[in-house]
């Protein structure tokens, strides 16, 4: 689909987007520490940078004349993985704005909502607040080196952000019933849509413990799962860095199990009494 640039011509940026960019981070880092750099060295690391965008920006363009769609053309720049590293990230961060403003994500027209963030808002304060601790330690041990104290605090305060944002994509991103399919959701990581005719069983199961197992799902919260689904069939199940697999067991917990259980009970019932075969009509008496 690519043709030419999936060849040499995307070695070559990847290769060079690979050197370019972790060099442009420690130039970044070395400002920030008041270390002096010289003007030609700045203007040669912002020219290279330019240029690998503009060579990028045009084989985008190319790769988009021959039928790529956006994604798809993103994708033969950028590896996958990395799309979706950058792609949580950024939604991490964006649950935060949500997360403020009260503005829940996919709940829009759905039938039920299901928050599943109370039982472990604890552990994550509490998380929270030991990386702001070691913030504040770090930043005094290490004073009298700029350049270090400057990177060390921009990890610290991105790891502070990043515990925050886990606790807010759970908050904002609860289980939804809608459309004939119940959507499981924990944080940013996993998102799976159960079509409810998949479901065989739903029952209300307390586990503490959970093993990984082929073909379950465990969406533990506090390291707890109240209710069980079973499938008929299996769905599939996309990880973090895009590895898919099929699963027939989904394990999830809600702050509130009684209603998601029968929420789901009742949808589940609905959808098998639409879908049924009607019963045949009697056959006509004989004259």
């Amino acid at each position: 689909m690519a043709g030419g640039e999936r060849g040499p011509v995307l070695r070559v940026l990847r290769g060079v987007a690979y050197a370019a960019l972790p060099a442009e981070l420690v130039v970044l880092v070395l400002l920030l520490g008041g270390v002096r750099i010289p003007g030609a060295v700045l203007a040669g690391a912002e020219l290279v940078m330019v240029a690998l965008l503009a060579a990028e920006a045009v084989v985008w363009l190319r790769l988009r004349r021959r039928g790529l769609s956006r994604r798809e053309a993103l994708a033969e720049l950028v590896p996958e993985r990395v799309l979706r590293l950058i792609g949580h990230e950024l939604a991490l961060m964006a649950s935060l704005g949500r997360w403020v403003a009260r503005r829940p994500h996919g709940t829009a027209g759905a039938a039920g909502v299901f928050p599943h963030a109370r039982d472990q808002a604890a552990l994550m304060y509490g998380f929270a607040f030991v990386c702001l601790v070691e913030t504040a330690g770090m930043s005094w041990l290490l004073a009298e080196w700029p350049v270090v104290h400057a990177v060390v605090l921009v990890l610290d305060v991105y790891t502070v952000l990043f515990v925050l944002g886990l606790h807010a994509a759970s908050v904002t991103r609860p289980h939804v019933l809608a459309g004939g399919r119940l959507r499981a959701r924990q944080a940013a990581h996993v998102d799976v849509s159960v079509p409810l005719d998949r479901i065989a069983a739903v029952r209300r199961e307390n586990r503490f413990t959970h093993e990984k197992k082929d073909g379950e799902l465990n969406l533990a919260v506090g390291s707890q799962t109240s209710v069980t689904l079973e499938l008929s069939e299996p769905v599939d199940v996309v990880g973090l860095l895009g590895r898919v697999r099929p699963v027939t067991t989904v394990r999830l917990h809600a702050d509130d199990p009684g209603a998601l259980y029968a929420a789901v009970r009742d949808a589940v019932a609905l959808t098998r009494a639409r879908t049924a075969p009607s019963p045949a009509p009697d056959p006509l008496p004989r004259a």
